[in-house]
């Protein structure tokens, strides 16, 4: 009795061992339909490759639906020769031709296999050359977003940026990785109109997710992430067309942006937490006409077109909300009349109180901007409130 529950203890085990070696063994040979490098792919656990297959799968939904000739054409680059040369062999062979025929034509079929291949690998080249000129151009990351959260895709680069890889990124939900106080801003842009999605409606926000990068360039663990703040820009896309399943493509660039430099069209101001002005570089009396000390004690709102309040209030509240943002653009008055375009770029700068090193020092907490203009003056006979129509009737 004793050896018979022996004998089929050593069957299950047997069968235990074979199942998981089987389970493994469609783990490697999905790991390795993964589009990644082969070093990622041998440190991937199970769950990591059913996300990231699942990601891919849906990826691959979007780029057919949108692109799909492109898909299939190089579907039929990359396996077609092996197929035709299949059909080939086979007519080969019911033929019975002569074996030194049959020798040329499998050799033809092969070179013709290699210059397809050659093609498409060099075609496969040139498109990653150009993405990573862009990205590079963006001073961001890409990321496709569904309308219930997922993060589909993300741009290899994002690591530069968040310390976070994209394998570790992808497939989850990007609430569980943004600033709970943001959750109901991000469910406002992601959720989306059948005609919002036809159009192409454009998003444009700031949000605060975790980085695990340390002030000094280098990655850490998760648990002791910090919040970055990042400008989302993009448009809503159908995934497939005539369904309603749809996506949003966004831009994320962190704040503060690296390319924030002072030119000759670019002015910098300091201001209370209501946005009234205390300080304000010379350079504005070229740009706008106002002089530093006619600013001081002024609002903002004072000098911003009627028609753009809406938009400076929004990036006023993000900026009270998450310490930094950029305004997108918007029209400020010239004392002279009209008007010029300009995007703010603003960070709030926190409290210095005085201490014992520096005991007459104190600093409220105040907002930076760096404001760019973008135009040149438009409408300049043209009087938009009641300082412009003061200056023309002195001048």
């Amino acid at each position: 009795m004793t050896a018979d529950k022996e004998k089929r203890r050593a069957i299950s085990r047997e069968a235990a061992r074979r199942r998981r070696r089987v389970e493994s063994d469609v783990f490697g040979d999905l790991s390795r339909l993964l589009p990644l490098h082969p070093s990622l792919r041998s440190h991937l656990d199970k769950p990591t490759v059913i996300r990231l297959t699942l990601s891919y799968i849906r990826m691959h939904t979007v780029l057919k639906g949108n692109a799909g000739i492109k898909v299939e054409a190089s579907h039929a680059i990359k396996c077609g020769p092996a197929i035709e040369g299949a059909e080939n062999k086979t007519d080969l062979e019911k033929r019975k031709q002569d074996g030194g025929q049959e020798e040329k034509e499998r050799e033809a079929l092969k070179r013709e296999a290699e210059e397809r291949e050659a093609e498409y690998r060099e075609e496969e080249d040139r498109e990653a050359e150009e993405t990573s000129m862009y990205l590079k151009i963006l001073e961001g990351f890409l990321m496709v977003v569904t309308t219930e959260g997922d993060m589909m895709y993300l741009s290899s680069n994002v690591n530069k940026y968040m310390g976070l890889t994209q394998t570790e990124l992808m497939g989850h939900n990007i609430f569980d990785f943004t600033h709970p106080c943001d959750h109901e801003e991000i469910r406002n842009n992601l959720r989306l109109t059948a005609e919002e999605v036809w159009r192409g409606a454009k998003r444009d926000f700031v949000m605060r997710i975790k980085s695990a990068l340390t002030h000094r360039g280098r990655s850490a663990n998760l648990k002791s992430a910090t919040w970055k703040v990042l400008h989302c820009q993009g448009r809503a896309k159908m995934c497939v067309p005539q369904s309603s399943a749809s996506c949003l493509l966004l831009t994320c660039q962190p704040l503060p942006l690296s390319h924030t430099l002072l030119s000759t069209h670019t002015f910098t101001s300091q201001h209370n937490m209501d946005m009234r002005f205390t300080h304000c570089d010379p350079r504005v009396t070229v740009l706008l006409g106002y002089g530093p000390e006619e600013l001081v004690g002024r609002s903002i709102y004072d000098l911003c077109h009627t028609q753009d309040i809406r938009s400076l209030t929004k990036n006023h509240l993000n900026l009270c909300w998450k310490s930094q943002s950029v305004s997108g653009q918007y029209r400020m008055l010239v004392k002279g009349g009209g008007y010029v375009w300009v995007e703010s770029h603003s960070a709030v700068i926190p409290s210095v109180r005085p201490s014992k090193s520096r005991p007459g020092v104190h600093q409220p907490l105040c907002i930076l901007c760096v404001t760019y203009v973008l135009s040149g003056v438009e409408q300049a006979s043209l009087q938009l409130s009641l300082d412009q129509s003061v200056h023309r009737y002195l001048s």
